[in-house]
């Protein structure tokens, strides 16, 4: 509640006086029955034709305000809710935004489509009619019941009798709802899932021929969503029935009670009886109303629960997005001390006692088996994810202490699944730095090894890439993620094994490229073509340190990295190795 009142209140002004317009709106609507009344018993019974005209003029008078009064309350609760369901999805996105990678990790990817999209709607949906109908509907309700026990008591008491036993119920109906919406949003969620997982996977569901196992789990889905939507809509329709069955019942008690009156020759007049029949249409109007509202409110408050829980989760990190009047410019000497790691809600630890030193402006390859933690270890330098325990410094200052978005504007970081947007090719290089020059983007496709390939497309940079790249190649694609790593002329060079895609000389190229860059490089790797290139090798086994050094070093007090040399470049190689080194040594 308290984030929809903040959110709320930046309209304050519009929701006062669309309130204030339906008000009057209202106002007239109560007054309409005595109105009738009067028209009847002093003109029509009465035969006055004056008072005819008079109280006719009046109502027709106070309808035509009305009806102005309403349409201008309408734009204001429309413009109101609109904009508020603006600032809340805008919130709501900034937030996921800058979510850390463990708290974005607690929420399915479809779950937080569906509460940017189908939830903050319900709210502002919510908005609208709670401006419109939701306080209106219970005040027509409570304004009826005083002027017909005004006009009759006796007629009037019925309807007194009734509206506590409808209070009740549909108190009962909206707590109840609540948890059913909530339910239905929960399984909107899950074949959002199925969905979203079928769309992207398309090419291969084709290909693998499994169109009806994807289309047999979508039905599954899909029927929970109906069963549980059926099943709560059932329960959210009955209070419709009950009201009018409640209502027209005290209607028709109220006639007969009237009748009787009539007869013996009691002070009530037609027009009273009419008056209060008409109060009585009105609060069955106004209580179906409310049976709607009910629905309404239950499904917003389900909706806005969610919408707290990516608020309240979102352990949005201590950053400002705006560029610091004084930019960082960051060296680049990298030191890991003792750094453990555990992915959350695992227990197996990712990294353990991680510990080397890379200086400034060099080059390190990191070399392990699938799963060794070698990507795990990149993600921590950018603050992906937060060391567990030991101590990452930048230029001898731990990463912590660097404000988030000044450490990771000195970071070029290309991951091993490359992501490509909708859009040109320059405007996918231009990504990794939005003011970027068309110069800066031409370099920096030349030291990606990509500007050539680029020109040969129909529109050279000015063509348009599909989703995910699928026009171009692998190694393309990986260039042109490179290329937006590059734009941006990192300090830190994060390249996690984005070169496999590559041909032997195209590789050497880039390499020599980025050698020729004043940044600090860790590349993943299972080349061994790219690994002698670097200044140093990280070896990691299960998620430690096996060694760190050269390639001749390794050569010599590494057999796990030996054993990668031998499976790439065979023993004949390793022998000659090995026997051109034993002749360096015994050479006088």
């Amino acid at each position: 509640m308290r984030t929809f009142s903040r959110f709320l209140a930046k309209y304050k002004g519009y929701v006062l006086f669309a309130i204030s317009l339906m008000l009057i709106e209202l106002a007239v609507e109560v007054a309409q029955p005595f109105m009738m009344s009067k028209v009847i018993d002093e003109g029509i019974i009465a035969g006055q034709t004056n008072s005819i005209f008079v109280w006719g003029g009046l109502l027709l008078g106070t309808t035509v305000l009305a009806f102005g009064v309403g349409i201008l309350s309408s734009f204001y609760s429309a413009y109101a809710s609109q904009n508020f369901g603006f600032d809340l999805r805008q919130k709501l996105y900034d937030s996921i935004q800058k979510m850390s990678t463990n708290t974005f990790g607690k929420f399915q990817e479809a779950s937080l489509l569906t509460r940017i999209g189908n939830d903050v709607n319900q709210v502002q949906n919510a908005v609208f009619m709670g401006m419109r109908i939701m306080l209106r509907a219970p005040l027509l309700v409570i304004c009826s019941l005083i002027m017909a026990l005004a006009l009759n008591v006796q007629l009037a008491l019925y309807l007194v009798i009734a509206f506590p036993i409808l209070a009740v119920f549909l108190g009962w109906l909206m707590v109840r709802n609540n948890r059913l919406f909530r339910r239905v949003q929960q399984m909107l969620d899950q074949v959002n899932k199925v969905m979203q997982q079928s769309l992207m996977s398309v090419r291969l569901v084709r290909v693998f021929g499994r169109m009806s196992h994807e289309n047999s789990q979508f039905q599954h889905k899909n029927n929970e969503l109906r069963s549980r939507t059926v099943a709560t809509m059932v329960l959210a329709e009955l209070s419709s029935p009950v009201v009018l069955l409640l209502i027209n019942g005290c209607i028709l008690l109220m006639l007969w009670a009237a009748r009787d009156l009539l007869n013996n020759g009691s002070n009530v007049s037609v027009g009273e009886i009419v008056a209060i029949v008409n109060y009585a249409m009105r609060i069955t109007g106004a209580l179906s109303m409310i049976a709607m509202i009910v629905n309404t409110v239950a499904r917003a408050s389900a909706s806005m629960q969610r919408v707290d829980e990516v608020f309240e989760t979102a352990d949005q990190e201590q950053d400002h997005a705006e560029q610091p009047e004084e930019e960082l410019h960051i060296e680049g000497d990298i030191c890991f001390s003792g750094v453990g790691f555990t992915y959350p809600e695992s227990n197996m630890d990712t990294l353990s006692d991680i510990s080397f030193h890379v200086k400034a402006g060099s080059m390190m390859a990191i070399m392990g088996a699938t799963g060794s933690g070698k990507s795990s270890l990149l993600q921590l330098i950018p603050r992906m994810y937060n060391a567990d325990v030991g101590v990452i410094t930048i230029d001898h200052k731990p990463v912590e202490s660097y404000p988030l978005h000044q450490l990771r504007m000195n970071i070029g970081y290309v991951p091993q699944e490359i992501m490509l947007f909708t859009g040109t090719v320059a405007d996918n290089i231009r990504w990794g730095k939005l003011e970027a020059t068309m110069d800066e983007v031409i370099e920096a496709a030349k030291l990606a090894q990509i500007h050539e390939a680029i020109m040969d497309l129909p529109q050279g940079y000015e063509t348009m890439i599909g989703q995910k790249g699928v026009n171009l190649s692998g190694g393309q694609k990986q260039r042109v993620s490179i290329a937006r790593a590059l734009v941006r002329k990192p300090s830190i060079l994060l390249l996690d094994d984005c070169t496999s895609a590559l041909d032997a000389e195209t590789e050497r190229r880039l390499l020599d490229a980025i050698g020729q860059l004043q940044c600090t490089v860790l590349l993943v790797t299972q080349k061994m073509s790219t690994t002698v290139r670097a200044d140093s090798i990280l070896l990691i086994d299960e998620g430690r340190v096996i060694k760190q050094g050269s390639h001749d070093e390794l050569m010599v007090h590494a057999s796990l990295y030996r054993k990668i040399v031998q499976s790439q470049w065979g023993k004949e190689r390793e022998a000659q190795w090995m026997s051109n080194k034993q002749r360096e040594l015994t050479a006088p």
